[in-house]
């Protein structure tokens, strides 16, 4: 069976800048959306959850694998042609021509190029840690989980995007004076069956993580060892969760420094604060977390529903026969 589509992985300013997009948003919803999609695959996201969380077709899986190295896919050589593409993409299920497989990669923006160099960070340890998360969310996606907090979440009307009358768009009042202080959303998310769920907190701390490692190790009660991807915050290594994580069969995939990006739920913290903080205006933090847990219930209740996907696969074949290209317009730019 082939291998999982994937993209290559990133340097340490590639990661750094697609996070930055991704958890600040763009004025671009091209950029935007190009931009989770390369963090969630290079993270090791499954090819599901990715198109779910972009709204992606087929169009786009035949895009994601041209891009990617022949050799990551199992292939015995450097570079694709259109024969050796369109092959593989047989193999996949996904039978194309190689004349129409030409045309789609060009209405994509994908042309025949000539390969750069790139320099990857000097820090120890990078290449045998993002090694690890690499092989254990390829392998083992029903038993890899991820951790990170997404924050921090202040009390302040937040301005965002939305459906108004043209020149008349909907106005939120400035804020001079912020007396509710802040928290912290202690994000857990399993690979396996993409999902999501956490609670916020005041502060970061040792404490809270483990209480949030507890929740991930009871979402896998049959004991099997399970796998933790989380950054190398202090908060998140302290000796009490790793002798817990000892004693529970909890194996923690520390992410390199400065490449928190390798966390496969960084891509999911976009759409979190693009659906429950911008365009906001939360009165206290107790109506932002019921907000915030609001829309994790509806995200893991509705990313799957099989009605949900067909209008989605029906409102995309309505906009490329409307408009006559491939759904995302302009493809984004090779991350520098």
């Amino acid at each position: 069976m082939a291998e999982p589509v994937r993209a290559r992985r990133l340097t340490d300013q590639e990661g750094r800048k697609l996070q930055h997009i991704v958890r600040r948003g763009s004025t671009s919803t091209v950029r935007y959306r190009r931009a989770m999609m390369i963090l969630a695959s290079s993270s090791g996201n499954t090819v599901k959850a990715i198109a779910t969380l972009v709204a992606a077709d087929e169009d786009t899986l035949v895009v994601k694998t041209a891009t990617t190295r022949p050799a990551k896919l199992g292939r015995c050589f450097t570079r694709w042609s259109l024969r050796k593409l369109a092959a593989h993409l047989a193999g996949l299920g996904l039978r194309i021509g190689r004349e129409a497989l030409r045309l789609l990669l060009k209405s994509r923006g994908v042309t025949f190029q000539r390969t750069r160099t790139w320099k990857d960070s000097p820090a120890p340890e990078l290449e045998a840690k993002l090694e690890r998360i690499e092989h254990v969310t390829t392998r083992f996606p029903d038993r890899v989980f991820a951790f990170d907090e997404f924050g921090p979440l202040g009390i302040r009307p937040t301005a965002g995007s939305g459906w108004a009358p043209a020149r008349r768009p909907d106005r939120l009042p400035a804020t001079y004076r912020r007396t509710h202080g802040i928290t912290y959303f202690h994000g857990c998310y399993s690979v396996g069956t993409d999902t999501l769920w956490g609670i916020n907190h005041q502060r970061k701390g040792a404490a809270n993580t483990l209480t949030a490692l507890k929740s991930i190790r009871a979402a896998r009660p049959d004991g099997a060892l399970i796998y933790v991807v989380l950054d190398n915050l202090s908060a998140h290594k302290g000796p009490k969760i790793r002798q817990w994580a000892r004693k529970n069969k909890v194996e923690l995939c520390f992410t390199p420094t400065y490449a928190s990006w390798a966390n496969p739920i960084e891509a999911h913290f976009g759409p979190l604060r693009q659906f429950t903080i911008a365009n906001s205006h939360h009165p206290n933090h107790t109506v932002q977390t019921r907000a915030l847990h609001a829309y994790m219930r509806w995200r893991d209740a509705n990313a799957r529903h099989p009605d949900v996907l067909a209008a989605q696969r029906r409102e995309r074949a309505r906009v490329r026969s409307e408009k006559g290209i491939r759904w995302g317009g302009r493809p984004l730019a090779p991350a520098a």
